[in-house]
């Protein structure tokens, strides 16, 4: 099993529509890739982490399943007008993802 990460920083003010934001894509995306509630969380910063870090977490059996999800996201128009809708709520070039083997 895998842990995929994604980490973006909300500008300030804003974190909570990005938080909202992100939630809905999960309803209107993330399913059709299969990440679900049930595979997937997210994440904000508390102690010893930005506050305005927000990380959507999921778990994957393994790299390839992951690498397939991330081709079909590619192909999903919904998922880029969200990302344009959402550039303005977030800080630029902060966006990353870490990837974890469970042991």
């Amino acid at each position: 099993m895998i842990v995929a990460r994604w980490h973006i920083q909300a500008r300030f003010g804003h974190k909570q529509h990005v938080i909202d934001s992100l939630k809905q894509w999960y309803d209107d995306v993330g399913d059709q890739i299969g990440w679900t509630k049930e595979n997937s969380r997210i994440l904000t910063g508390s102690i010893g982490a930005k506050e305005s870090e927000i990380c959507s977490e999921i778990e994957t059996s393994d790299i390839a399943t992951l690498n397939e999800a991330w081709e079909k996201l590619a192909t999903i128009e919904p998922h880029k007008d969200w990302s344009k809708e959402l550039e303005p709520y977030i800080v630029s070039g902060t966006a990353y993802w870490e990837v974890f083997h469970v042991v």
